[in-house]
């Protein structure tokens, strides 16, 4: 990976930071892809990696050399079929909460990696199992920690993953936001 110049397009502190303790050297370049939007028959499990592509395509023209990779990725958090993005508001955010309470769910991030001349994609899941949580508990979250910029309405490694998550199926990290481990391997194949 050397020899490659990386570039990650996004805005999320927590990819910055996953993707600096992975030691690669990158930049952070970000454009406007649009709206985020996707066929309403489209499965749940196919959104993540379609948003990621879409995320790709401004960064075309700038791959003018063969050694630069662009990552893209997208979140999602899916609860009974239903796909949970970023809340609106508090109120959003509390319904978000309240359907996840007691409940598995999955996240699913999609990833695509892109040069000049080639496009890589992947999805990795995560089963993730709240506890029933009390409406003072997800009040307190979303007052003292602002959940609208995450999928679903909260972050794992926040208070409200810490005292209401009894146990996760898959990867920690990808909760968080990406897939490292994943990443690391699909770069290196790359």
């Amino acid at each position: 990976m050397e020899q490659q110049k990386i570039i990650l397009a996004s805005q999320s502190p927590r990819r910055k930071e996953l993707l600096s303790q992975l030691q690669i050297p990158f930049d952070v370049l970000v454009k406007d892809s649009g709206d985020e939007i996707f066929p309403d028959d489209m499965p749940a499990e196919e959104v993540p990696v379609y948003l990621a592509i879409q995320k790709a395509q401004p960064y075309k023209t700038d791959l003018d050399k063969e050694n630069f990779i662009v990552i893209t990725a997208d979140t999602i958090v899916c609860c009974d079929h239903h796909i949970l993005g970023k809340p609106a508001d508090k109120e959003e955010a509390v319904k978000m909460l309240q359907m996840l309470s007691g409940r598995e769910h999955e996240v699913i991030t999609g990833v695509a990696l892109t040069s000049r001349s080639k496009q890589q994609t992947f999805t990795v899941s995560t089963k993730v199992f709240f506890k029933d949580l009390t409406l003072d508990e997800i009040h307190f979250y979303i007052d003292n920690y602002k959940p609208f910029d995450k999928a679903g309405a909260y972050g794992i490694q926040e208070w409200i993953g810490m005292i209401g998550i009894e146990r996760i199926e898959g990867s920690y990290f990808n909760v968080v936001g990406l897939p490292v481990q994943r990443l690391y391997t699909e770069l290196n194949k790359f």
